[in-house]
């Protein structure tokens, strides 16, 4: 099929696209360029340790036995695990090996529209933007579910519901499959809205996957909070982008090629994009599937061979391997960053370490992962606004508020980020004196301490 030389098959460029995507994510420092890996890693430690999954908070010192789960249960448990075997690199490894299976998957799909040049270039310019947004989070071993269910809802045929299966798997890893459960309603309103008989597959198929997404620890609590999570604004954007496109699908009904609710869909994703840096990488895997019939029309592409050679399988078997064996050869590491404290935390004597302490809020999962009671961390819907407002004033500083705090907290030591304005404010802070200070962060103990 087509001029392509024979070699050159769907499942070689699902394969390269697959082996590039793991070394892209192996070795770029940027990747644990974040502070909530830490306390991923200590929930994950948490839940190993006890065989449980966490229901209450076990590490702020200010909300330490308030109700909470963390919806990347699995995740973070696999992370922890990843971490616990081979270090940081470990962790690596497993984000790597998520991101390569949702990129051979996209290229495998995608190689059913385009050639090779046109589906190198699609790929290129739709993974160029998702560098700023590739960190080990819960979002990228997500990643690959994600593909695969949005190439499920686009069969022609209408959804598999094989895919039920992925739905419990996602609904533990991450709280991003609220926007698969969103994607399936819009999906299959277009259905239907094309061919009215396609109500009662679908209607059984979202039924399935809203079932599925409650088979978790957490039940129906994972679909209330997941639901919390996409916010009231994203709700009201989605409602709004689906009401305008109903009827221009009904209008557009028998305008080939021209489909509304996708193109309302593609819209959301980018908003969502917009707003929270990690669903970046989300909105990049949906542009090029949702865009690639249109754009193979406009093309006059032609497709690659779908063929499987077991050869080309083991070769990157192979490939796989010796850049998995090159990242541990060379052992990922992190030391001093802006999330990561960690000559600043090494001064703090014993004796004052696990006393309370008032933190930069960026340091704080750094602190849980050294077991360490942050007065805050990044879980900032686990803390409130109202909590998270008396901390930037505390902070900003309201050097008398400062002062109350202190005391009414029993804070015993401080660490902030040089240069932050606290700073200046605790060292001229009565019965206070700087312990210690770098480029990274300041240290303050009250005296005596």
């Amino acid at each position: 099929m087509g001029t392509y030389p024979a070699r050159i098959d769907a499942g070689l460029v699902a394969l390269a696209a697959a082996a590039l995507a793991f070394a892209a994510v192996l070795f770029p420092p940027r990747m644990l360029a974040d502070g909530d890996i830490y306390w991923h890693i200590a929930a994950g430690r948490w839940m190993i340790d006890n065989t449980a999954v966490l229901r209450i908070d076990p590490f702020s010192l200010t909300k330490i036995g308030h109700p909470w789960q963390t919806l990347s249960w699995l995740s973070d448990v696999v992370t922890a695990l990843a971490y616990v075997g081979l270090s940081w690199s470990g962790v690596l490894l497993s984000f790597a090996t998520a991101t390569a299976i949702a990129a051979g998957v996209l290229a495998w799909r995608l190689s059913r529209q385009f050639g090779v040049p046109a589906l190198c270039l699609v790929l290129a310019l739709s993974f160029a933007p998702a560098a700023g947004a590739l960190l080990a989070r819960p979002t990228l071993l997500a990643l690959p579910l994600f593909v695969v269910w949005l190439a499920g809802l686009m069969r022609a045929r209408g959804p598999s519901l094989k895919l039920v299966a992925v739905m419990i798997l996602w609904a533990n890893l991450h709280a991003s499959f609220m926007i698969g459960l969103m994607l399936t309603a819009s999906f299959g309103v277009e259905a239907v809205l094309e061919h009215r008989r396609a109500w009662r597959g679908w209607s059984v198929f979202a039924a399935l996957a809203l079932a599925a997404s409650l088979v978790t620890p957490y039940g129906l609590d994972t679909l209330v909070d997941a639901a919390h999570r996409i916010g009231a604004e994203n709700w009201a954007t989605f409602g709004g982008l689906v009401a305008v496109a109903v009827p221009a699908s009904l209008a557009l009904r028998n305008t080939s090629g021209v489909k509304p609710l996708r193109i309302a869909a593609l819209i959301w994703l980018g908003f969502l994009a917009y707003r929270s840096g990690p669903d970046r990488i989300l909105f990049v895997a949906a542009a090029p599937l949702m865009v690639a019939e249109p754009l193979a029309r406009l093309l006059r592409q032609q497709p690659l061979e779908q063929r499987w050679r077991w050869w080309k399988a083991a070769a990157f078997v192979v490939v796989i391997a010796a850049i998995a064996g090159l990242r541990l050869a060379m052992p990922a590491e992190r030391g001093d960053d802006t999330f990561t404290p960690a000559t600043a935390l090494a001064q703090v004597p014993a004796a004052v370490l696990h006393t309370p302490v008032l933190n930069e809020r960026r340091f704080g999962g750094y602190l849980i992962f050294n077991d360490v009671r942050p007065f805050i961390d990044s879980r900032s819907t686990f803390y409130g606004e109202e909590f998270v407002g008396r901390y930037r004033r505390m902070t900003r500083p309201d050097e008398d508020f400062l002062a109350v705090s202190l005391a009414h907290y029993h804070i015993r030591w401080t660490i902030f980020a040089t240069g932050s304005p606290v700073v200046h404010a605790m060292d001229g802070m009565k019965g206070w004196h700087r312990l210690y200070s770098d480029t990274i962060a300041v240290v303050h103990v009250r005296d005596g301490g």
